[in-house]
């Protein structure tokens, strides 16, 4: 008994140490920045000294590692708060609300965000020495997981790769591949290997939810969504609000009010305009749905967001939003900042 707490009280030693580690190497990359999207595939850096307002933005299927401070993420009715001894996993793309909750000058919230590359985890997957017990049968794609000391040690060898560029090519895949084992290895890995296994229902239904994240502006027909997914409309509506907490409908929706936010924001698009790329016939209904989604009228909420003009803290290929800075892009998007 002795010895069990002595390990116990090591490992968790261990862990603190590599949580100062990892927000010491975070710090040293970014300065004075607040984002950086690294030389490392799907790795991007983020900074922020203060808590932020709850916003709505995209996560996409990915890892977000808080090595210092606190985050919270509300799915539909579902709180997930993560922070240094939590990690947030999301295994398909998800609307959410999402905001700083602990943040200051001298201690600021520092994140490492990872996305995902499902045919990596379908890899990891196939070599069969990963035991996973099954996903509960009503549990969503995002879900939070401890900061192991296996799992911190792979996360900062993978920021280590910033101070040699050159060996980016040959390392990170292998050490992204760690990450994943060590993810699919604890309980919050079980949806993950559900969606990325084929023929799961929970594949199935990520693929209806990649078709409409990929084809928003288009009319949205249930049966076939249904038929892309290989399933019965009941059964695609039932599995699609387990994963993503809302219905195919109100999915379609909010991607399409957070791309017409970002159009109006970032390429200088009437509301008009912006609700007519992003699928609505009807420019009435789009500011009625805008206003109801954001808490004001299109332009006006425009406006405000233009006069914050705060930068976000986490990247659309990254900790994920479809308005926030994104690989080659000069756009930004207030992250965690104003209603989001």
């Amino acid at each position: 008994m002795k010895t069990l707490k002595e390990n116990t009280a090591l490992k968790s030693n261990l862990a603190c140490e590599l949580r100062a580690e990892l927000a010491r190497k975070i710090a040293s990359f970014l300065g004075e920045e607040e984002n950086r999207i690294t030389e490392i595939p799907g790795v991007s850096l983020h900074r922020r000294t203060s808590p932020t307002p709850p916003c709505r933005t995209t996560y996409h299927a990915g890892i977000i590692v808080v090595a210092q401070g606190r985050k919270q993420v509300n799915l539909g009715r579902t709180s997930f708060i993560y922070d240094e001894s939590r990690f947030l996993l999301t295994a398909v793309d998800l609307p959410i609300v999402s905001w700083v909750a602990e943040a200051t000058e001298e201690v600021p919230c520092l994140v490492l965000s990872l996305k995902l590359d499902m045919p990596m985890v379908r890899e990891v997957l196939g070599r069969g020495e990963i035991h996973l017990a099954e996903a509960p049968s009503d549990s969503p794609a995002m879900s939070t997981g401890e900061t192991t000391p296996e799992f911190l040690g792979a996360c900062c060898r993978l920021v280590d790769l910033l101070s040699s560029p050159q060996d980016i090519p040959f390392l990170s895949g292998l050490i992204q591949r760690e990450i994943i084992y060590r993810i699919l290895g604890g309980p919050e890995g079980a949806r993950l290997r559900a969606v990325a296994t084929l023929g799961d229902q929970s594949h199935r239904t990520a693929k209806a939810v990649a078709w409409i994240s990929a084809n928003y502006a288009k009319p949205l027909n249930v049966e076939e969504l249904a038929r892309i997914a290989s399933m019965g409309v009941s059964t695609l509506h039932h599995h699609f609000r387990m994963l993503t907490a809302m219905s195919p409908l109100q999915y379609q929706k909010q991607l399409r009010l957070q791309a017409a936010r970002s159009l109006m924001l970032n390429s200088g698009l009437d509301a008009a305009r912006a609700a007519f790329e992003v699928g609505y016939e009807s420019p009435t209904q789009f500011n009625r749905e805008y206003s109801r989604f954001f808490g004001q009228p299109p332009m006006r909420d425009i406006r405000a967001l233009r006069s914050s003009a705060l930068p976000a803290l986490e990247s659309r290929g990254s900790e994920q939003s479809r308005m926030s800075m994104m690989p080659g892009s000069t756009t930004w998007h207030p992250e965690g900042g104003l209603a989001r």
